[in-house]
């Protein structure tokens, strides 16, 4: 059976952007515990009525599922390289900043980018305090790059769907 292939279509300046963000993210994931909200978001209660079970759970869990994170991370910075470099916001100007460029993501791949856009959404939304849809602010700008994630997980999740 031939493996699946999913192609992603970026303009390159969503490409730079989302380059940025995830490097905060491993940036994150490099220097955070369990005492950072947004992290401590990445790896859940196991036991939600037994906090000390809970506290074990994720003494003996939490390194292992952050190191598979940054794993994650790795494999999607390297699907979104060009020419070998990655893309920064500084690096793209205003002729190249929509030129579409395509990601090829074989199911490994997908599976990453599945991971680590959701667990970039849910830092966000830690960070802008969204716990349901009633949080969320039109006015601020933030919420547009919680969005746009959302997007993109979304199209994604079609694309492997059909």
């Amino acid at each position: 059976m031939t493996e699946r292939i999913v192609v992603l279509e970026l303009a390159r300046l969503e490409a730079a952007h989302l380059t940025d963000l995830i490097e905060q993210f491993a940036a994150l994931l490099d220097g955070g515990t369990g005492d950072d909200p947004a992290v401590a978001r990445l790896v859940p209660d196991a036991y939600r009525d037994d906090p000390d079970s809970s506290a074990e759970f994720r003494r003996l869990t939490e390194d292992d599922l952050l190191q598979r994170r940054r794993d994650d991370v790795r494999d999607v910075l390297a699907t979104l390289l060009v020419d070998g470099a990655p893309l920064t916001i500084h690096t793209v100007d205003d002729e190249t900043a929509t030129t579409s460029m395509t990601v090829p993501l074989d199911e490994s791949q997908s599976a990453a980018w599945l991971r680590t856009l959701a667990a970039l959404r849910l830092v966000l939304a830690s960070r802008l305090e969204i716990t349901d849809e009633g949080d969320h602010d039109e006015t601020d700008p933030r919420f547009g790059v919680y969005d746009w994630i959302g997007y993109r997980l979304e199209g994604l999740l079609q694309a492997l769907d059909d």
